[in-house]
C-alpha cells in the first residue's frame, strides 16, 4: 500500500504545499516537487500527464512551477474582475451615452443589458455539465475568451459608425422669414442595438462558466479548510470589478466620444453639455484584451491538480450519504442522478415544496428590482438632479459597492452569530425587508423640472411667476415661428429669464457675441427681461441649472435601499439550502437560478427601461419621424413609476417570505439524524463527520446570478463564509 505524505500547512494553513506520488507504484516513494524535470517528464503515466500544465500536447517544464492552486486563484481573480468591471460597471454607466449616440430608447438599452441573463441561462446547464465532465481550466479559458470577444463585438460600432456629429453643431440662428431646412441626418444608427444585443450574449455566455466551473475547480483541488479562503477571495474581487467598473467608466465619459479621430480642442461642447457623448467604448476595448492575456493561460492548467485525489477523500468523509449508499458508489450515480425517473421524482419533490418555491419568488423579486436599479439608477439620478452622466455613475458606484460588499458579509455573518435555522433566517429576511420597503418612499421626493419653452411653460414668460404646465407636445410661439427652426438641430440654450430653450433659434436669438464660453447670444426675442436694463447677453448655451439639493440625502436612502437588499440574499441562500433534501440541494439551486433570472433579473431592466421611457416629453424626431432618444423627462412621473416598480416588487417579496415561513415544515427525522451524528462524532472523534442538514451547513455562493453549492462543512460551524 502506497504511503503519502500529507500536506504541509504554512503559516496557519494560508499556504500549502501540494506533493503527489509515482504512479502505479506499491511501494514508498519520496515526495516529487510541484514542477518536474525534462528527465521525470518523459517517465510520467498518462494519468501524470494530466497534471501537468500545457497546451494540447505542449508540455514545457518551466511552467509545471504554476501548477499550483495559488495561480488557478490568481487567474480566476482576474477573470472574475473583469466581468464584473464589463457586467456591472462599464454597461450601466453608458447607458445614458449609448442612448444619446445610437438613437436608442431606454426600453432598448434594458433590453441590452437583459442579454448577460438571457445568455446565461440558455448556457449554463449545457457549460456546467460538459465541463463538469472535461477540463474544467479549458472550459473557462474559453468562456474568459468569449467575453473579451464580446467586450470588443460592443466597442464595435465606435469604429464603423463615423465621427459623432451632434445635431446643432451648426449652430442656427433666427433669421426672419426664412424657411426650415429639410432633414440632412436621414440615416438612423438605432440598428446598431443589435451589435449591443451580440456583445451581452457573448458576455454572458462566456461568464457562464465562471461561478460554476471556476469555484469547483478550486474546490477540488483545495484541502477542506483551505477552500472557503480561497474562494472568499475569488468572490472579494468580483466585487472589486464593479467598483472598478463605475470609477473607470464615469472618468471615460469625461472623454471625448472620438478622442481617438479628432483633437478634443477643437470640440466646440464640454461634458456640461446635453449633447455629450464620452468615450464609453474604451473600457470595452481593455476589458477584451486583458480577457484575452487571461485566457491563455488559464486554458493550460491541467483537469486536476496534484493532490486532488487526497483532498477527494478527505471530503468524502464529510459528506452526508444516505443509508444504502457507498461513499463514491459508481453503481449509486448510475442508478440515481443519471436516471431520468430520479430527476423526474427530484423535480416534483422539488417543486411541491411550497418553501422551496415561495423562495424562489421573493428572490425572483429582489432581483428584478436590483437588475433594474443598477441599470438606471445612473440614469435617474442624471435626469433628476440635472447631472453629468459621469458623476451620476461615480455616485451609484460609491453607494452601490459598499452597500453589496457589506451588506452580503453581515447578512451572512448575523446568521452564523446567532446560529439561525429555517424559520429564523426567514423571520430575519421579513425583519429586514420590512424597513427596506418604507425606504422605497423617498422617490416620493424628487427634484422639480428645469422650465422648458414649449415643453412645461408657455414663451414670454418668466421662470419666477410663470405658470407651470405641461403642453403635451413640443410648442412653438410668434416669436419664433418665422425664423426657419427645425427640430433636428437640438442646441439647448438657458434664458436669462430662468427658462430653457431647445436651441438659440428657438429662442429666437439672431446672433453670438464673439469669443464667450459657453457660447452667449443676444437679440433673443422669445426671452423675456427687464426692459429697464440692457442685459450683456439674453441666453447661454447649456442646460439651466437645477436648484434641487435633495441628492445627498436621496444617495443616503438609496445606500439603505442596496444594503438591505444585499443583506438578505445570502440567509435567503441559506433557507434554500436548508430546507430541500441535500442530494437534491444543487438541483435545488439550479432550478432557482432559473426562476430568479427568468421572472427577474431579466425582465427587471426592460421593465424599467418602459417605466422611464412613458415619462418622456421630449422625444429625438429622426428624419423618418420615428423618435430618438429622450431629452426631457418628467422628473415627477419617473420618480413615481420608480416608486411604484420597487414598492411593487419589494411588497411581493414580503408576501413570498411570509408564505415560506407559514407552510415550512421541518423534516421529523432532522433532529434523530442530527443526535446519532452527534454520538457517532464522539465515538470516532473525528469532529468533521455530521449531518449536513445541522445548523453548520455551509452557504452556496452566489454572483451574478449563478450558483455553485459549496460542500465545505466546518468543524464548529465557525468557518461560515458568505460571498456576493
Amino acid at each position: 500500500m502506497t504511503n503519502t505524505k500529507p500536506p504541509t500547512h504554512l503559516n496557519g494553513g494560508s499556504s500549502t504545499e501540494y506533493s503527489f506520488m509515482r504512479a502505479a507504484s506499491n511501494v514508498n516513494t519520496p515526495d516529487e516537487k510541484l514542477y518536474l524535470s525534462p528527465v521525470e517528464s518523459m517517465e510520467h503515466t498518462e494519468d501524470r500527464e494530466e497534471e501537468a500544465c500545457g497546451w494540447l500536447g505542449c508540455r514545457p517544464s518551466p511552467i509545471q512551477r504554476f501548477r499550483h492552486p495559488r495561480w488557478v486563484l490568481v487567474f480566476l481573480c482576474w477573470a472574475g474582475a473583469i466581468q464584473g468591471m464589463v457586467v456591472n460597471g462599464f454597461v450601466n454607466v453608458v447607458i445614458s451615452n449609448i442612448e444619446r449616440r445610437y438613437d436608442l430608447t431606454s426600453t432598448e438599452t434594458g433590453t441590452i443589458a437583459s442579454c448577460y441573463d438571457i445568455a446565461s441561462v440558455l448556457c449554463l446547464i449545457p457549460v456546467s455539465y460538459f465541463g463538469g465532465l472535461g477540463c474544467k481550466p479549458r472550459y473557462l479559458g474559453i468562456g474568459v475568451l468569449v467575453m473579451g470577444l464580446g467586450s470588443i463585438v460592443f466597442a464595435l460600432p465606435q469604429f464603423t459608425s463615423g465621427l459623432y456629429t451632434f445635431t446643432g453643431d451648426d449652430v442656427t440662428y433666427c433669421d426672419i422669414g426664412a424657411n426650415a431646412t429639410a432633414c440632412t441626418h436621414k440615416d438612423s444608427l438605432s440598428n446598431y442595438k443589435y451589435v449591443f444585443f451580440l456583445g451581452q450574449l457573448l458576455h454572458g455566455a462566456g461568464a457562464a462558466p465562471l461561478y460554476t466551473l471556476g469555484v469547483t475547480y478550486l474546490d477540488e483541488n483545495l484541502p477542506v479548510r483551505s477552500s472557503s479562503m480561497y474562494i472568499g477571495i475569488y468572490y472579494a474581487f468580483a466585487i472589486v470589478g464593479p467598483a472598478v467598473g463605475y470609477l473607470a467608466g464615469g472618468a471615460f465619459l469625461n472623454i471625448y466620444v472620438d478622442v481617438n479621430q479628432v483633437n478634443s480642442a477643437s470640440v466646440s461642447i464640454t461634458p456640461n453639455s446635453p449633447r455629450w457623448v464620452g468615450a464609453w467604448w474604451i473600457g470595452f476595448l481593455i476589458s477584451g484584451l486583458l480577457a484575452f492575456v487571461v485566457a491563455f493561460p488559464m486554458c493550460g492548467f491541467p483537469t486536476k491538480l496534484p493532490g486532488a485525489e487526497n483532498f477527494k477523500k478527505e471530503r468524502e468523509k464529510e459528506v452526508y450519504h444516505r443509508k444504502g449508499t457507498k461513499v463514491g458508489s459508481e453503481d449509486g450515480e448510475s442508478t440515481g442522478a443519471c436516471n431520468y425517473r430520479h430527476i423526474l421524482g427530484s423535480v416534483k419533490n422539488l417543486v411541491t415544496n411550497p418553501t422551496f418555491m415561495f423562495l424562489n419568488l421573493a428572490a425572483a423579486c429582489e432581483g428584478n428590482l436590483l437588475a433594474g436599479f443598477a441599470t438606471f439608477a445612473p440614469k435617474f439620478i442624471e435626469a433628476q438632479f440635472s447631472l453629468q452622466a459621469s458623476n451620476a455613475a461615480q455616485y451609484v458606484g460609491y453607494a452601490a459597492i459598499p452597500a453589496g460588499g457589506g451588506g452580503t458579509f453581515l447578512g451572512g455573518y448575523l446568521v452564523k452569530r446567532f446560529n439561525l435555522g429555517v424559520r429564523g433566517i426567514i423571520r430575519f429576511c421579513l425583519a429586514i425587508s420590512i424597513p427596506c420597503f418604507f425606504c422605497v418612499l423617498i422617490f416620493l421626493i424628487n427634484c422639480e423640472n428645469v422650465l422648458y419653452a414649449g415643453v412645461n411653460i408657455d414663451y414670454g414668460e418668466f421662470a419666477s411667476n410663470g405658470t407651470r404646465r405641461f403642453m403635451g407636445k413640443f410648442t412653438t410661439s410668434s416669436c419664433n415661428t418665422n425664423c426657419g427652426c427645425t427640430l433636428e438641430n437640438y442646441n439647448p440654450v438657458c434664458g436669462i429669464d430662468g427658462i430653457m430653450y431647445y436651441s438659440p433659434c428657438y429662442a429666437g436669438c439672431a446672433e453670438s457675441i464673439p469669443d464667450t464660453d459657453p457660447v452667449q447670444y443676444k437679440n433673443c426675442s422669445c426671452v423675456s427681461y427687464d426692459t429697464s436694463t440692457t442685459p450683456s447677453y439674453m441666453a447661454m448655451t447649456g442646460k439651466c441649472e437645477s436648484t434641487c439639493t435633495m441628492l445627498p440625502f436621496f444617495m443616503a436612502i438609496f445606500f439603505c435601499i442596496m444594503f438591505f437588499t444585499f443583506v438578505i440574499s445570502m440567509p435567503a441562500l441559506s433557507a434554500t439550502l436548508r430546507c430541500v433534501p441535500q442530494q437534491d440541494s444543487s438541483f435545488a439551486l439550479g432550478i432557482q437560478w432559473i426562476i430568479a433570472r427568468c421572472l427577474g433579473s431579466i425582465p427587471g431592466p426592460i421593465l424599467f427601461g418602459k417605466m422611464i421611457d412613458l415619462t418622456c416629453l421630449l422625444w429625438q424626431k429622426k428624419c423618418d419621424d420615428n423618435d430618438g432618444s429622450c431629452f426631457f423627462y418628467n422628473n415627477k412621473n419617473m420618480s413615481l413609476n420608480l416608486m411604484g416598480i420597487a414598492l411593487a416588487g419589494k411588497f411581493l417579496s414580503i408576501l413570498f417570505f411570509t408564505l415560506s415561513l407559514i407552510f415550512y415544515k421541518a423534516s421529523p427525522e432532522k433532529e434523530e439524524e442530527a443526535d446519532h451524528d452527534t454520538k457517532e462524532t464522539k465515538l470516532n472523534g473525528d469532529s468533521g463527520v455530521r449531518d449536513s442538514q445541522s445548523t453548520n451547513t455551509s452557504v452556496t455562493s452566489l454572483n451574478n446570478g449563478t450558483t455553485q453549492p459549496d460542500v465545505n462543512k466546518n468543524n464548529t460551524g465557525k468557518d461560515f463564509t458568505t460571498k456576493l
